[in-house]
């Protein structure tokens, strides 16, 4: 019988190992990869490498692997938040956070909330030469309603990881047998990673989709970001949107703050306003502006 190695990263991967070891034994598993996301704040981590030692199970950081076990062809590979290509293909499975063909590539689930999607799911898929385009095995969705935020979209697709997982450990010697479905290319999309400057709001954008990238984008995740006033980078973790008014001449004035409420400020954004609920400055305290200040 098939032993089972892991390439783990962020919550969801320390959620499926805790997950399976319980169910299965931590004796099926031949060893862990794992490596820091810079990007998230947790600490996945450090839990998945102390787990890991806790069960006497071999841990490996990125590119530490011996070449020798990548390439054993009795193991089964499961690959879950992995960001980068795998050498061995042979026996490599990859769960995927959309429902694809959709959302191929990197922030699949950062991307659905920012995009209004009203479902999300995980898919498994055979590994391929170009990423994310392999044979379906199995896919789970649930519906979403928003507002969502993004730990809690996580927390709920968290299950989803491990049911796929367990038809697949169950079924790991006839891998071969899995009726697989080909993915229609021309329904395919692709979510493109993050850096730096794309956790930055743009005004210009409706008070309801800001709402929906503050939310998207928060813990883990390092959060939203503006500049106040072209000098002062703030980070955004809460945000309401309120009534609208009639502002004149709008596109001129997009991202001033229009007046306070409940002594918070109400920002103009290109169609509707926004009440910033919590706004920190760079040592994270929270932060007030005053009125003729703006958002860039």
């Amino acid at each position: 019988m098939k032993k089972i190695s892991f390439f783990l990263m962020n919550d969801k991967g320390y959620y499926v190992l805790e997950k399976f070891i319980d169910k299965f034994g931590a004796s099926q598993i031949a060893y862990i990869v794992s490596y820091k996301d810079q990007k998230i704040i947790d600490n996945s981590f450090i839990n998945i490498k102390t787990l890991a030692k806790k069960n006497k199970i071999n841990f490996y950081v990125r590119k530490k692997l011996p070449f020798k076990l990548e390439n054993k062809s009795d193991i089964l590979k499961i690959a879950i938040g992995w960001k980068w290509i795998i050498n061995n293909t042979k026996n490599l499975i990859i769960l995927h956070d959309s429902l694809l063909p959709k959302y191929r590539g990197f922030a699949p689930l950062v991307n659905s909330l920012i995009n209004f999607e009203k479902s999300a799911g995980v898919t498994a898929i055979k590994a391929s030469q170009n990423y994310d385009q392999g044979k379906i095995i199995f896919k789970e969705k649930i519906k979403i309603t928003y507002p969502l935020k993004i730990i809690e979209l996580i927390e709920k697709i968290k299950p989803l990881y491990f049911k796929i997982l367990s038809k697949i450990y169950l079924k790991r010697n006839v891998l071969n047998a899995f009726n697989t479905i080909k993915q229609v290319e021309g329904k395919a999309s692709y979510s493109i990673w993050l850096n730096d400057k794309d956790y930055f709001i743009d005004w210009n954008w409706t008070a309801k989709k800001i709402k929906r990238f503050v939310d998207a984008v928060g813990y883990p995740y390092d959060g939203s970001k503006s500049v106040l006033n072209h000098k002062k980078i703030v980070k955004i973790n809460q945000v309401k949107v309120i009534k609208d008014v009639k502002v004149i001449s709008r596109e001129r004035h997009i991202g001033k703050i229009i007046f306070f409420k409940n002594k918070f400020p109400v920002v103009i954004c290109g169609k509707g306003l926004l009440e910033i609920i919590d706004l920190r400055d760079d040592s994270n305290k929270l932060y007030t502006p005053n009125l003729r200040s703006k958002f860039c």
